[in-house]
């Protein structure tokens, strides 16, 4: 039998972005949302505007500063709480000595690998106007065949995640994921998997599997992963 047992410190520290909407269970920014205990550090000023549409050169240092202070403080392995970051991602993961996962965008390149070679990953962000070849090269996804949709039009999700509404209608923000998940899957049927680029989504992943069948992978999934990967299970 697989022992059981809960960790005392945080293994895992997320970078948060500096936002003022709830942060409902299955959010990266809800403890909840994992198993384990996890450590947060807010980049001041870094709101979804400067990070998501503007992705402001200016925020690198500060976001480099969270990531070596989640470091000095005894973490094994650095996530993000958006998935945009992955512009950034080369120049966080050289600016420590522990595994970081910036970007649930990571996950790409593995689904390539579990699907037939004449099937798509479906990425489905936050912004997709916003999400830029800079984004796909800072993870190595430039080159994979992709079919990406976006959340641009999508009322309540945009006031949320991209304003900063600081209530949200939780059934309607997932019927507009699923929508949009939806809508890019009818559009494009040799999509083969989804991977959700925002750290929002999460709430509404399973509403989304169940619409449209297919394997859905978010920054959960990849913070899950991290943390397997860096506390080993112990067997008895």
């Amino acid at each position: 039998m697989p022992s059981t047992h809960i960790d005392k410190k945080p293994v895992i520290g997320i970078i948060m972005l500096d936002t003022v909407f709830p942060r409902i269970p299955g959010d990266v920014g809800n403890p909840n949302t994992f198993s384990f205990p996890v450590e947060y550090r807010v980049v001041k000023g870094a709101d979804s505007k400067r990070v998501v549409i503007d992705a402001d050169p200016r925020l690198l240092q500060a976001f480099i500063q969270a990531a070596r202070s989640l470091e000095h403080k005894g973490v094994k392995a650095i996530a993000t709480s958006c998935g945009f970051l992955a512009i950034f991602h080369q120049e966080l993961v050289h600016s420590v000595d522990i595994p970081v996962f910036t970007s649930s965008l990571l996950q790409v390149r593995l689904v390539r690998e579990i699907i037939k070679k004449t099937q798509k990953v479906g990425i489905l962000t936050a912004r997709s106007q916003s999400l830029t070849v800079k984004h796909l090269t800072g993870v190595g996804i430039e080159s994979c065949p992709l079919v990406i949709g976006g959340m641009d039009m999508a009322e309540e999700f945009n006031a949320v995640f991209v304003e900063g509404k600081r209530d949200i209608d939780i059934d309607k923000c997932c019927r507009e994921v699923v929508s949009a998940a939806q809508k890019m899957v009818d559009s494009n049927p040799d999509v083969g998997a989804i991977v959700l680029e925002c750290t929002n989504m999460p709430p509404y992943a399973r509403a989304v599997q169940d619409t449209v069948g297919l394997p859905v992978f978010d920054v959960v999934t990849m913070i899950n992963y991290a943390y397997s990967s860096v506390n080993k299970q112990i067997f008895t």
